[in-house]
This record gives structure tokens, sequence and C-alpha cells, in this order.
């Protein structure tokens, strides 16, 4: 009965179409109730645990008693605020010290002008997320002291033997320390970054089943929390453990282990549910029959792509939902709509994946063809140039939307291989979209697999096509290009592990579409017309047409590795 109520309160638009901003807010608001309804089980179930054991007396509603569950929902309320502004589904680059201060100091000494921004675009992003994170450590420090005072004061330990003044003090400042710890280690670890499901479960089971790992991580942060609670206060003047007997002092340290403890798991489980009520899946289309479903479906979900903020979560919704209605059979009356007589709407889906994925071809490509080649084994990173640091950070930038990258490989890639039953009139041949998808396929295929220290040799018209046309070369230690000695360097990194699987995706994608049309392919290779039909004739974003072409080959012959 609970789940029946929670699945329709919290998760209605999961099979009807949610459109703009609405879908975030609704989300969002529904985040806040659920969390509140968490929060209150486990606050209640706490203060009657709390009680019954150090003091022996019943939970019961009072003045003091609604007071705390405010003060304790307050708050997770305004913890869970500033996780929400803090979210994002992509990382990104946070601004230095140096330029905090910088950008500080011209907001204060620069008038304003209504012509000109003090900041930049670039600039002003990285400095608006630094400072979101500092907010983020400041407001999880002020919770875990609100939310631990209202927990912990009313035990006996504290009632009987110090005044309320002091209590509140102690507990405020040993609260203030655990919130302090935790926002760190939750911006140190990137822990904002919404991941998105390869499996779109229920949101009710999907959130249950995370609650043993929210168990564990609280009390792993918890147990480290009172450590560097516990360290801290060892070095600060003010000395709480003259204040009781050695006794209940260790009463006082338990009943404050157990509050962090819930301050901590109340935390991991709203960052559980808010990881999975803002990465589950929420459809772009009108209702099915309705009068917009038989004349225009697919307008909401190409205003969503085309019409939000880049790289928003807002956009990643559309592409998540794209991507599902590209490669499963759940919507099929949808994908239908894609192959239209006029083919406006198929080049227009087509068009806002392939953008991404051609955007982050140049930018590999700018690195590889401009980086200088040096003695890169011979030099530390820190010795580098600025110009091949640059060179590094922009590798790096350029997959953090990896996981939009990938959906889009796989849109095309889908839209493509189903072209060749579901496209009755053709729209995807004759618009060009099928060369171009593959030619901007190759072409990230072959930037990734360079930056990766893959060296890619062209081959001689004269001889025969064999799979050493194209093949991993071993790196000359003396000459390397800066990005991909860097890579090379070391793949144990997270970039590296990206890399490794954007080429597998871009691989396994034109696999697909090479299974789907292999008899057209074949007929064309024979033909001599393969590069004319598969390949586009203006230059590609990375390589050549006839490096593109025997690249092709390889797919072709089950050979590409």
């Amino acid at each position: 009965m609970l789940k029946s109520i929670v699945e329709r309160s919290l998760f209605k638009d999961k099979d009807g179409g949610g459109g703009g901003t609405t879908v975030i807010k609704h989300r969002f608001l529904g985040f806040l109730i659920y969390q509140g309804l968490q929060s209150t089980t486990i606050f209640i179930f706490t203060k009657t645990l709390l009680l019954s054991l150090f003091t022996q007396s019943p939970f019961k509603p009072s003045f003091l008693t609604l007071l705390s569950f405010i003060t304790f929902h307050f708050s997770l309320l305004i913890f869970s605020t500033s996780l929400f502004i803090i979210s994002s589904p992509r990382p990104q680059r946070l601004a230095s010290p140096l330029e905090l201060l910088f950008s500080t100091a011209k907001l204060i000494l620069v008038p304003i002008s209504n012509t000109q921004p003090l900041l930049s675009p670039d600039f002003r992003l990285p400095v608006r997320t630094s400072l979101s994170f500092v907010l983020f450590v400041a407001v999880s420090a002020v919770s875990a002291s609100l939310s631990v005072i209202s927990l912990c004061w009313s035990c006996h330990v504290f009632d009987q033997l110090e005044s309320k003044r002091l209590v509140i003090g102690k507990l405020g400042f040993w609260g203030l320390q655990i919130g302090l710890f935790y926002g760190l280690h939750y911006v140190y670890n990137k822990r904002r970054v919404l991941q998105f499901p390869i499996i779109q479960r229920p949101p009710f089971f999907s959130f249950k089943m995370g609650l043993p790992l929210a168990v564990g991580k609280a009390l792993k942060l918890s147990a480290v929390g009172y450590a560097f609670s516990a360290l801290l206060a060892f070095f600060l003047p003010y000395n709480f453990k003259d204040q009781l007997p050695a006794g209940n002092f260790i009463t006082e340290q338990i009943i404050f282990y157990i509050g962090s403890f819930v301050v901590i798991l109340c935390w991991e489980l709203c960052h559980h549910l808010h990881q999975v009520l803002h990465t589950k899946r929420s459809v772009f289309a009108p209702p099915k029959g309705s009068a917009a479903a038989e004349t225009n479906p697919s307008e909401p979900l190409l205003a969503a792509l085309e019409e939000s903020t880049p790289k928003s979560l807002l956009q990643y919704l559309a592409y998540l939902d794209l991507c599902m209605v590209c490669e499963g059979n759940v919507d099929p009356w949808r994908r239908a709509a894609f192959f239209e007589e006029s083919g406006e709407t198929y080049k227009r889906v087509i068009s806002v994946c392939l953008t991404p994925v051609e955007q982050f071809t140049r930018n590999v490509s700018e690195v590889l063809e401009s980086s200088p080649v040096d003695n890169f084994l011979q030099l530390s990173h820190q010795l580098r140039s600025p110009n091949e640091q640059l060179a590094d950070s922009k590798v790096y930038e350029s997959f953090d939307d990896f996981q939009l990258l990938a959906w889009c490989a796989r849109i095309v890639a889908s839209l493509t291989v189903h072209s060749h039953k579901e496209d009755r009139l053709g729209v995807a041949q004759l618009s060009g979209s099928n060369a171009a998808v593959i030619s901007t396929l190759l072409s990230s295929l072959l930037a990734v697999e360079t930056l990766m220290g893959k060296k890619t040799n062209l081959q001689s018209s004269n001889t025969l096509m064999d799979p050493a046309g194209i093949k991993w070369v071993t790196l000359n230690s003396g000459r390397r290009d800066s990005a991909a000695g860097f890579a090379g360097k070391r793949k144990g990194t997270p970039f590296y592990a990206k890399a490794y699987s954007m080429a597998d995706i871009l691989r396994t994608s034109i696999y697909g579409i090479v299974s789907a049309f292999y008899d057209e392919m074949s007929h064309s290779a024979k033909a001599g017309l393969l590069e004319k039909d598969w390949i586009i004739s203006n230059k590609p974003l990375y390589g050549t047409r006839e490096l593109l072409s025997q690249k092709l080959r390889l797919f072709l012959d089950f050979q590409a590795s």
C-alpha cells in the first residue's frame, strides 16, 4: 500500500510526458517529500532509542520535542537544497584560489557596467561552481550542528551535569566538525555528479537496492568523522573531556557517535534518493492517442534537445529518453514518427546527436594536430610547457561529457540500423545522414585510438587490404605526441578508462551499422563505390577520406579491433 502511494505521488512522470523545467521542479519537490518521510521515521526511531537507553523514559510529544523535530527537518532541508544546487550530470572545472581572489577583487574594485560583464562566461562558470562548493561545505557544517543538537541534547548525561547553553555549544561544535568533514569528503570525491544507471528499474526498487550501501557508507564515514572530530578537538584550547567524569564521558561519546551516524545516514539516504529520482527516465512525448501524438509526437523531445540549456540535466534526460526510444521497442510509434515523409524530423534528430560527437572529435583532433612532438618520457608533467598542459586539460574536459557522447553514438547507430527496415521512404539514405553518421563515428574512433597511443598507417592502393593496413604501433619512446604520450603514460587514470570505453562504444556502434547494411556495403565495395556511398565528400573531422574508407573496409571484413 505504501509503495503504491509513493509511486503514484513521486514517480508519476515515468509514464506521462513532462516537458520543460517542470520535470526538474516536480522531481525536486518529490525528492523533498520522500526525504521528509524517511527522515521522520529515522528521527522518531533515534529519539526513542536514545531516551530508552539513557533516560529510561518513553518518547512522548512535547513542545521541546516538536522544536527538535522542526529543527531536525530544517537542517535536512537546507542540506537537501544545497545538494540539489551543486548536483550536475557532468563534472565541471573549478576555479583556482588565485582566480577566486582575482574575481572577488574585480567585483569589488571595478564599477558595474551594463554593456560589458565583469567576468567572461568561460571564467564565470568555474568561479560560480567553486563558490557553490564552498557554500555546500558551510551548509553541511551548519546542518550537522543543528541535527546533532536536535537529536542528542535531551539525554540525561547532559541535563544532569551541565547547563543547557554548554550542552548546545558542545553538541553544536561536534556536529560542526562532522558536517565539515562530510562536506569536504563529498566535494573531493565528486559525488555530486549524477550517475545514470545502465538499467532503468522502477525508482522504488532502485532506492531499496541502495539502502545497504547507504548504511555501510554511513558507518564508515561516521567512524572516520568521529576520529576527525576527536583529533581536531584535541588540538583546540577548549577541552571537553574535563567537563564530565570518566563514566559519563564515555556515555557522552556513545551518544554523540549515534547522533553523528544518524545524521550521516540521513544524508547518505538523501544522496541516494537524489540520484535515483534525478536519473530516472522521463518521457518527452504527448500521451498516446492524443491529437499531438497523431500530428507531431517528436516536437516535445526535439524542443528539449534543441532549446534547453546545453549540458543541463534536462538535456541529459532528453537524450536518455531518445536513446531508449531508438534502442528499444517500448515506444515503436515514437521511433516510427522520426521517419516521416519530409525527412526534417529525422535530420533534426541526427543533427542534435552528431553535434556533440563532432565537437568532441574536433577538440581531440586539435590537441593531436597542434601539440608539438617532444621527448615526453624525459620530462615530468610539471616541467611541461603551458601550451602542453593546456592541451592535456582540454583532453580531460572533452571526456567530461562521456555519458552524453555514449548516448549520441548509440542513438545515431540505432536509428541508422532501424532505418534499414523501418524507413519505407528512404529519408535516411536520401538526406545523406547515413554517410554523415558513418564518417563521424569513424573519425571520432580514429581520433580516440590515436589519443590512446594507436597509430594509423595508410596502406598503398596497390596492395590488398588486410588487418595490417590499420594496426597498433608501439610508440617511440623518444618522440610522442604529448597528448598520446600522456594517455599512454597514465593508463590507470579515469581519463584513459573513458577513452577505452568510448572507443569500444564507437566500435560497437559502427559494427551494428555494418551488420545491418552488410549486403549493400559489400556490393558497393565490389563495385568500388564504398567510399562514394558511405563516406562524406568533404574533409572528415579527423583523418582523410582514404583512411576512413580503409577503416570501414576493416569493419566490413570484421577485422577492426
